[in-house]
């Protein structure tokens, strides 16, 4: 079956907008092509540089024929709805139409046969609009083209379009169509310095490989395996290990068509500062790679580089134009880290008088009050020394103001400790100026120090409470603050360090510290917890976990106690896992789903105990006392917090309400009989209540 080979040659794109833009224009000419008709086998995008690439097999050679009716008018219907019906549908008139038998009446019914266009017809529509309205998330218009002034909005001047389509066996065909005067053709261009040459194609294959042949390699993953696997051999023959950069390589593999990988060198003055800061220059500025020494592990002064060209001298010149750059920002990065040293910590703060943190909750100088205030409350509630955690929360924001974080602001927390360490504070007062900012991801590290866990809390605890209290909260996709983020972070807190605190009562001080009040006050901690509820779903269900046992554990209210929540919706996973769990949780559904259709129906509530006396059959007994026995044990287990006993407990119900449903008629004949049976089967759901609201959990 044939194939389209589209290729669109430009001047250099952004390595940020590279991948994204390949994916759009796969997108969009497939999403395009299906809903003509034309479904293809498969498809692949491309980026390099100067060029997006896309070939598309298994596309038809021509569209389907379309055949549809048109249901029309009723027979004798006025003749305006009759001459509108045989516009609409091209019929000279109503001899050409069927009829078709209705109960309501005769319809007159139009069969429109619609034939099908050659597929490379139909790509002369698509791609230019395609190309006109390509989603870049900048774009520009350039001069006039042919004395013509330029029309389109591209992210670099748009230089050529290839597009071919035919079958493998044959010669394709150039799709027919222009755009801003670029008329599509199948010529391409290789390196712009190793073979810029016109290069002609004719299929993806035969592309891919004559673009190889002129220095280009087409595939992003293909280049970055090369950038790879050369950086680690030459950092290996060279005695180094290479210091990898996801981020890094996948920028560089955006900026280079043939990858060429070359090692320069710096003066060892410069690894006096942190490695941090010599990775972030060299980094940001260069987009070089650093590499560490496998004896020690620390930074060597060396960094790899990678080129676009190979050059005739081996790279020399390129080397030294790079080490005479990284020379001058180490110069400069150095310069910063010493001139920081000169000022403590604590002298900086009353910059952040100055400094609005949000014209709404004051200054950056009154935050950081109130998480001093705060995270010395928390402190004894994490097992974290008061004095310790006032003094890390005290100086934790300092490092904003310093020198070397106002030009690389990825290092901030992190200069903290060095700073913090460099003027003799506590180790773990060092620390937690680092370490208060994590976890920032789902895939970051959680602090276990006792004083860096406190102050992350208060530090969290502070900014979500404080949103809340001018209702900045997160809308749909929406999260300028990175609130969810920050709720997450106190959930693992929590949960990983098996921290015990209310929630309720910490944002309840929080709130307190607070110099705006919001008007519901008292509803705030509440609606934050319902907040935290939330993100713990998502988390669970990040996890693989059941996201609607979260709800079944809130549902009984009161739990304010993240860890709690966290390991009874553990121990209710596993027993839901189990034969009895299953069968209980269907008992105990059926039991509310009738309660609640009887309940409507009465326009009642079947509260209070039975009354034993109107027990007539054994399984009524035999399920009233498991009732009472099971709920005894499940609330003395969850008062241990035993929640795995409590299960084991709820276990025991299983048998006994099987056979009361196989045995027992509920709604009885008797009234009291009935009204006595409903309020048993409200007793299973009271009983079960002592553990999870079984109603909010699916089946």
């Amino acid at each position: 079956m044939p194939e389209l080979l589209l290729e669109l040659f430009s001047e250099e794109i952004p390595a940020r907008m590279q991948a994204k833009a390949a994916d759009d224009l796969r997108r969009m000419v497939t999403d395009k092509l299906v809903a003509e008709g034309l479904v293809y086998e498969g498809a692949k995008a491309f980026a390099t540089p100067r060029r997006l690439a896309l070939t598309v097999h298994g596309i038809p050679a021509r569209q389907p024929d379309l055949k549809t009716e048109r249901r029309g008018p009723k027979m004798g219907a006025p003749d305006a709805a009759v001459q509108g019906f045989l516009k609409a549908t091209g019929l000279n008139s109503l001899d050409e139409a069927k009829i078709q038998r209705d109960p309501k009446g005769d319809f007159y019914i139009a069969l429109i046969e619609k034939p099908g266009r050659d597929a490379i017809d139909v790509l002369a529509e698509i791609l230019p609009v395609v190309i006109r309205t390509f989603p870049w998330p900048k774009s520009m218009r350039w001069g006039a083209r042919s004395g013509k002034p330029g029309s389109l909005n591209w992210v670099r001047p748009l230089h050529a379009i290839t597009a071919t389509f035919g079958p493998e066996t044959e010669q394709p065909d150039v799709v027919p169509f222009s755009v801003d005067g670029i008329e599509a053709g199948q010529t391409t261009y290789g390196h712009r310095f190793m073979a810029p040459a016109a290069i002609s194609v004719r299929r993806f294959e035969d592309y891919e490989a004559k673009l190889l042949d002129a220095k280009v390699v087409l595939d992003p993953e293909r280049r970055k395996d090369a950038i790879l696997t050369d950086a680690k051999q030459l950092a290996f023959a060279q005695g180094f290990d290479l210091v990898e950069d996801q981020n890094l390589l996948d920028e560089v593999a955006g900026l280079v068509e043939w990858p060429v990988v070359l090692m320069g060198s710096f003066e060892e003055e410069y690894l006096a500062t942190p490695a941090e800061v010599i990775r972030a220059t060299i980094r940001n500025n260069q987009k070089c790679f650093v590499v560490s020494d496998p004896k020690t592990g620390k930074l060597a002064n060396k960094f790899i580089l990678v080129a676009n060209i190979e050059a005739t001298d081996g790279g020399k010149t390129i080397i030294a134009g790079n080490e005479r750059v990284i020379r001058a920002r180490l110069s400069d990065a150095k310069f910063f880290y010493e001139t920081d040293l000169k000022t403590k910590l604590e002298d900086r703060l009353p910059k952040f008088e100055q400094i609005v943190f949000h014209e709404k909750l004051g200054t950056q100088a009154e935050r950081i009050k109130r998480i001093e205030r705060l995270a010395a409350e928390i402190a004894p509630l994490v097992g974290a020394d008061v004095a310790k955690t006032t003094r890390a929360a005290h100086l934790a924001k300092a490092d904003l103001l310093t020198e070397v974080v106002g030009e690389f602001p990825e290092v901030q927390g992190l200069m903290g400790k060095y700073y913090a360490l460099a003027q003799g504070e506590d180790a773990s007062v060092a620390a937690a100026c680092e370490e208060h900012y994590k976890p920032q991801g789902p895939a970051d590290r959680v602090p276990t120090d006792p004083v860096s866990v406190a102050v992350a809390l208060a530090d969290k605890l502070d900014t979500l409470v404080g949103f809340w209290a001018i209702d900045e909260k997160p809308t749909g996709s929406k999260d300028p603050y990175a609130l969810r983020r920050a709720a997450l972070g106190v959930i693992r807190l929590i949960a990983e360090n098996a921290l015990r605190l209310s929630l309720m009562k910490v944002a309840a001080s929080a709130l307190a510290g607070l110099s705006v009040k919001p008007a519901d006050a008292q509803k705030l901690p509440s609606d934050l917890l319902a907040f935290f509820a939330d993100r713990l779903k998502v988390q669970l269900r990040e996890q693989g976990a059941r996201h609607d046992l979260v709800d079944a554990v809130f549902a009984l209210g009161g739990q304010d106690d993240l860890l709690m929540i966290v390991r009874r919706v553990e121990a209710l996973g596993k027993f839901l896992e189990s034969d009895d769990g299953k069968n209980l949780l269907a008992g105990t559904k059926r039991a509310s789903n009738i309660l609640s259709i009887e309940e409507k129906k009465d326009k009642r509530t079947f509260d209070g105990a039975p009354d034993a006396a109107l027990y007539s059959l054994g399984e009524e007994k035999a399920l009233a006392k498991a009732i009472g026995e099971v709920q005894a044990e499940a609330n003395a287990a969850v008062a241990k917090e035993d929640f795995a006993a409590a299960m084991s407990a709820m276990a025991k119900l299983r048998p006994p309400v099987d056979a009361f449903f196989d045995k027992v008629r509920v709604n009885d004949d008797d009234p009291k009989v009935r009204e006595n049976r409903l309020k048993l089967l409200n007793e299973i759901r009271s009983a079960t209540r002592a553990v999870a609201d079984f109603s909010k959990i699916q089946d």
